[in-house]
């Protein structure tokens, strides 16, 4: 008899397993597929500028694919609202069901749009309003996604299995990466015609794959409890924002962690990528291995710091990996530059880029209607060497006319022929040259923020799960979540940028995610308490 009862427990033990790993799974693959989805875009950036931003300079144009970028951010917080009142109120399974079919034919969409070539100004505002639906889609789609497995895990172990949920989204940008490097391969020289369509319209694919599986899975059993008490909140928007002990929570969680994280995350694996290509002038498909390389080496380690979060406590892990990130940040990037284009940075240091002139006469590189004519000598050599690529620093004097000094060559006003060559004779590249690319260390380096990344990511999803009542649960932890990574980590590649072509300093961009780690880290430190021993079953 007490065999037989041994092996039903042992058979049970067995299934329970088993469907813990299918929930995970179930859950991963298809948010997988959704990061996918969002993150094509900032993969594309170069190209999409071109195709649909083709009516201003160049400059200008790539901010704009980053400000279309950020629009798919910008709206996230939305989604929150939209698709966590939905979700605490009819249940986490429909609801986040709902997210991945708008995300995929959002997606879909973008690889038949026309371009501005073809259809004109409408090319770049259909192109915003799907990246904003696409938005809206991944603002409901991660906070059901935590939250159901979140719910379905046993004691002791919610920091392991929402670390999977964790990685999603490095997957999703590795799965990008890989299906665009592919997408090169298959289409060739006609890349930027033709073949950056392809990876959009691949999406269909993993809409129909992802739909499929989450159709068969069961709602949460918090949910169903819960459900079954009548207990389920009839406005948990109004019971998450407007109680104060709750809302207190929501703002702790938005300035304590996810700020933070979202800066953490968004530099190694979207900003950095734009500081190979767009500042340290690498090759893209280089830049992209690298990147794919180091991105493999490090997922594992947010399912890694999930689990030890279980073991050490969330707040510790969380904490030093804020800490990292406002002290290493500065010197990781500068030995970045030196590995990726020692060329560039042996000419900066032995013959930096000095713009001397009167601030009167210099505009910001910025023509958000096409219509802005930088004609003043200033102008035209700020617009020269952003064009190039060119690290400089400018000093302003009143009533000076505008002096270039490279190194030991001095050239007064505009002179594009003698800037050209003093250029040359100082050492600058047009570009970086991929032989001369350390790429050992590059890889070394981009693994060093990606561990950053994890230690401040892995365990997050435990935390908001744990910060808030199962009632109102979606809705509290989406919304701080959302606008964390919409808002503060969205934004982080068109401010950064911005920055940069503003100061011309091609480090100057870092300050914005180190000020936000820095501020993120001292709130925490002083308002987040430890949850890891929580018992999220609590209505």
């Amino acid at each position: 008899m007490s065999d037989y009862i041994q092996e039903q427990g042992a058979a049970a033990s067995t299934s329970s397993r088993r469907e813990e790993r299918k929930i995970i799974f179930a859950s991963s693959l298809g948010t997988v597929f959704e990061w996918y989805d969002f993150f094509l875009y900032g993969a594309l950036a170069a190209v999409i500028s071109k195709q649909f931003f083709a009516g201003v300079n160049d400059t200008t144009a790539f901010i704009f694919a980053l400000m279309a970028f950020a629009a798919g951010f910008l709206v996230r917080p939305f989604g929150a609202l939209v698709f966590g009142r939905l979700g605490d109120m009819i249940g986490r399974k429909y609801t986040f069901l709902v997210t991945i079919v708008l995300m995929g034919l959002s997606t879909f969409a973008v690889g038949l749009l026309p371009t501005y070539a073809s259809i004109g100004i409408a090319a770049p505002i259909i192109l915003v309003i799907l990246r904003m639906l696409q938005g809206l889609a991944l603002g409901g789609e991660y906070g059901g996604a935590a939250t159901y497995v979140a719910e379905h895990a046993p004691p002791g172990k919610r920091g392991f299995h929402t670390g999977f949920i964790q990685s999603t989204a490095t997957l999703g940008l590795l799965l990008s990466l890989l299906v665009v490097l592919g997408s090169r391969y298959i289409s060739g020289d006609q890349f930027e015609t033709w073949g950056w369509r392809l990876p959009f319209l691949l999406s269909i694919i993993l809409l129909a794959i992802s739909t499929w599986i989450r159709m068969s899975m069961h709602e949460s059993p918090a949910f169903v409890k819960m459900k079954a008490q009548g207990k389920v909140s009839k406005s948990p928007i109004r019971e998450s924002f407007t109680s104060w002990p709750n809302l207190k929570v929501v703002l702790t969680a938005l300035f304590s962690i996810n700020a933070g994280q979202a800066v953490t995350f968004y530099t190694a694996q979207f900003y950095v990528l734009f500081f190979m290509t767009q500042m340290l002038k690498m090759d893209p498909a280089q830049a992209n291995t690298l990147l794919i390389i180091s991105v493999v080496i490090g997922a594992p380690f947010f399912v890694f710091f999930g689990w030890l979060s279980d073991r050490i406590g969330r707040k510790p892990i969380l904490m030093l990996g804020l800490l990292l990130a406002t002290v290493l940040y500065f010197p990781l990037f500068k030995a970045l530059s030196h590995y990726a284009n020692p060329q560039i940075d042996a000419a900066s240091r032995q013959a930096p880029i000095v713009v001397t002139a009167d601030p009167q006469g210099c505009t910001f590189q910025f023509d958000p209607v096409g219509k802005a004519r930088f004609d003043s000598p200033c102008d035209k050599v700020k617009t020269f060497l952003v064009k190039q690529g060119l690290p400089y620093s400018s000093v302003s004097v009143a009533g000076s006319e505008v002096v270039v000094n490279i190194g030991d060559k001095t050239i007064n006003g505009f002179d594009e022929t003698a800037m050209r060559t003093a250029i040359n004779q100082a050492g600058y590249p047009a570009k970086a040259e991929p032989g001369q690319v350390n790429q050992v260390m590059v890889v070394v380096l981009i693994v060093a923020m990606i561990l950053i990344a994890t230690m401040t990511y892995g365990p997050l999803a435990a935390v908001m799960v744990e910060l808030f009542p199962t009632r109102i649960r979606y809705t509290s932890m989406s919304l701080p979540y959302h606008i964390g990574n919409g808002w503060f980590g969205g934004f982080l590649p068109t401010v950064s940028f911005a920055l940069v072509v503003y100061t011309g300093d091609i480090f100057y961009g870092l300050w914005y995610p180190v000020l936000v780690t820095g501020i993120s880290l001292v709130v925490g430190i002083f308002c987040l308490k430890e949850t890891k021993d929580v018992d999220i079953d609590k209505v």
